[in-house]
């Protein structure tokens, strides 16, 4: 059960008496697929206003960094607050209105989705303005692994505004929990806890319905190879979207696939193959083009290695076309100086590494203490063991 799901068996206690914003999106559902907003409605609880991350309150944004605006909701005749546009924090006039903010999120797992820093803000705003914060749990849909480096503060941005792992391998009200204790922030935050969950667990083995978070998140599958493959957002290669399975497809106008499933295969990377394919984005790099590339398929969940599989890829292309491989230029993510791969990767780091001809083994094999550091310092924030 879902913390939503517990909330409302308690008959919502936890908001009597309590004036209530909402911050959710299309995912925000029970096991029955009834949306957060009119299960709280129905329940009788007072709310006042509802709140969206990226992509909207209603997941209408299909492409990456595009803005939206407020509305006023037809169903539930409330207004609602776009948290990705002119502001991404809430204001203090978006919140007078109300005594507790709600938050019932489902996150991806991986430190460059935005929904965990949307999250952050509200969680700073909350304690600026004296506003109580809920947090109803949901399940890591990658359970509770751990992969990649830890964000090098230097590089903190939208796409990662705390020092966590590229694979964070927590829950949202557990990262509420590490958010809080992390900067100190002084807000009343109560995290309603799943029952059942358990971090070894997958998605697809709670029993719970998968809805997409946001549009380029169709599957479990795009899920587990998105904390690798989005890095791909800070190249020019396309990251699939524009086609049926982002992120699990990739590639360019200039790639053979024979020649990169080839290379792939030879890495021996644990858990998954390369399908050689072509494919024409419908829309974003390359739309309307003739591509070549890969398809990831994952064989083994618990062997696989995200983060690892896609540094490699990139290492792959840029090996084999050195002409044709370009890392993307700003603006990205309310970014315009600092490269995109620099502030997915935290750093320059992997872009050199890669352009000085490292292989992913040599260039991930460091990570393991801050890794381990990391799973120190968050400790005290699992609430369903390591």
């Amino acid at each position: 059960m879902t913390g939503l799901d517990i909330l409302l068996a308690d008959r919502c206690r936890a908001l009597r008496g309590q004036r209530v914003g909402l911050l959710c999106h299309p995912a925000s559902v029970d096991a029955q697929l009834r949306h957060a907003a009119l299960l709280l409605r129905d329940a009788g609880v007072d709310l006042r206003a509802l709140f969206g991350p990226q992509h909207g309150l209603r997941g209408e944004t299909q492409d990456n960094m595009v803005e939206w605006d407020g509305f006023h909701d037809p169903v539930t005749g409330l207004p609602v607050y776009s948290l990705y546009g002119e502001h991404r924090k809430p204001t203090a006039a978006m919140l007078r209105g109300i005594d507790t903010l709600v938050v019932d999120l489902q996150d991806i797992g991986a430190r460059y989705y935005t929904f965990v820093w949307t999250l952050l803000h509200c969680l700073e705003a909350c304690a600026e303005q004296g506003k109580r914060v809920v947090v109803l749990d949901r399940p890591n849909p990658l359970g509770g692994d751990r992969e990649g480096n830890v964000l090098d503060m230097r590089w903190r941005s939208f796409v990662g505004l705390a020092p966590i792992p590229m694979r964070h391998g927590l829950t949202i009200g557990e990262m509420a929990l590490c958010f809080r204790d992390l900067y100190d922030l002084l807000v009343e935050l109560e995290v309603v806890r799943m029952e059942g969950w358990r971090p070894g667990m997958l998605f697809d083995e709670t029993g719970l319905p998968w809805v997409m978070p946001s549009p380029n998140m169709p599957t479990l599958d795009t899920a587990l190879v998105y904390p690798g493959m989005c890095l791909l957002e800070g190249t020019e290669l396309s990251e699939g979207r524009g086609t049926t399975r982002p992120f699990e497809i990739c590639g360019a106008p200039y790639v053979d696939p024979a020649r990169l499933a080839a290379a792939m295969a030879d890495h021996g990377l644990p858990g998954c193959a390369f399908r050689p394919l072509h494919f024409e984005p419908a829309f974003q790099k390359h739309a309307g083009r003739l591509c070549g590339g890969v398809q990831i398929h994952v064989f083994d969940r618990d062997s696989f290695l995200p983060v690892q599989t896609a540094i490699a890829l990139l290492a792959a292309v840029r090996a084999l076309w050195p002409r044709d491989f370009a890392w993307r230029q700003p603006p990205y993510e309310y970014e315009y100086e600092r490269l995109p791969i620099d502030i997915l990767a935290g750093g320059p780091d992997l872009r050199e590494a890669i352009d000085a001809g490292a292989d992913h083994l040599s260039i991930t094999r460091h990570w393991d203490a801050d890794l381990l550091q990391f799973e120190i310092v968050v400790r005290e924030c699992w609430r369903y063991g390591p």
